[in-house]
């Protein structure tokens, strides 16, 4: 069982409404949002696109439901524009969950990104770094993790389709150039599911250097029909490819188990992107909060 001292329980925003595709969701409210999380049994979130933009707001509408952010995607563009813009952006993004009270930032490299071309096959087209692209990542990476050592955060590396890190290679690749003191993981189960990644063997590799957890579950079927209709990575989560965990595929038990016996301390959080309208998201909220509860204990 993994121990509730250690390891707390979040929910993405993103089964609500999505960043990536406002009409999937577009009904739904910030409010209803983060007062169904707390409902499902969740103790924090990640941040989307209609919480308020003042922190001072954001942190008290979630403390009244007895939430708190633990993290925030970041969109790091250290290929194709200047290397200073997204530091000074990082630093921005930082100060922000850092006065909301998150230890995590989570970033990937989206300079040459395929996950949000509509028209783009996610399983054919994927960039590949030059060597001189992997220095530069691997510099930026970096010196983001300094800067978050600075507040006493944890700068993770979010793997994820259609991006230069993708497939074991490129994970095992970053690992390796990055100063293991700087630079962590963050597990996203789905996505390595879906590169065709066993997720099991990805997370007792890197077991010591993951910081934050994202799982969500994958609908083979509907996978099988993404390759078959070399579908865009939107149109695939359109489809439903994703749900949440116990719901699709995937044995998450040995994921939990190996958690379990590394001591893991720090958030697992439900991400699966689904189509509000097709899967409601309080619903499947419940659905997955049971789930890890029967399996961990939690």
């Amino acid at each position: 069982m993994l121990n509730p001292e250690k390891v707390k329980l979040g929910i993405a925003p993103i089964g609500w409404t999505n960043d990536d595709m406002p009409d999937l969701g577009a009904e739904n409210t910030f409010e209803q949002c983060i007062s169904e999380m707390a409902l499902a049994g969740f103790k924090g979130c990640e941040i989307g696109n209609k919480f308020p933009s003042d922190p001072a707001v954001l942190k008290h509408k979630l403390e009244v439901r007895g939430l708190q952010i633990c993290n925030a995607w970041f969109s790091s563009y250290l290929i194709g524009r200047p290397y200073e813009e997204t530091i000074a952006s990082f630093i921005r993004h930082r100060d922000k969950l850092n006065y909301l009270g998150a230890k995590i930032i989570g970033a990937s490299e989206q300079g040459n990104s395929i996950q949000g071309k509509i028209d783009v096959p996610i399983l054919e087209n994927k960039p590949i770094y030059t060597e001189e692209e992997w220095k530069i990542v691997t510099k930026g990476f970096n010196e983001m993790g300094e800067l978050a050592r600075e507040k006493g955060m944890f700068f993770t590396v979010h793997h994820h389709m259609g991006t230069g890190i993708q497939t074991e290679e490129e994970i095992d690749r970053i690992m390796e150039m990055t100063d293991p003191n700087l630079v962590y993981l963050l597990f996203d189960s789905g996505h390595l599911s879906f590169a065709g990644i066993d997720p099991v063997h990805i997370l007792k590799k890197y077991i010591h250097r993951v910081k934050h957890v994202h799982l969500k579950d994958l609908r083979y079927n509907v996978y099988a029909e993404v390759k078959a209709k070399r579908m865009s990575f939107l149109d695939a989560v359109r489809a439903g490819v994703f749900t949440v965990p116990g719901d699709g595929d995937v044995d998450f038990k040995p994921i939990f188990d190996i958690l379990e016996e590394a001591g893991y301390e720090g958030w697992i959080v439900v991400e699966a992107e689904q189509d509000p309208a097709k899967a409601n998201p309080f619903e499947y909220a419940v659905k997955a909060r049971k789930y890890i509860r029967d399996i961990t204990g939690l």
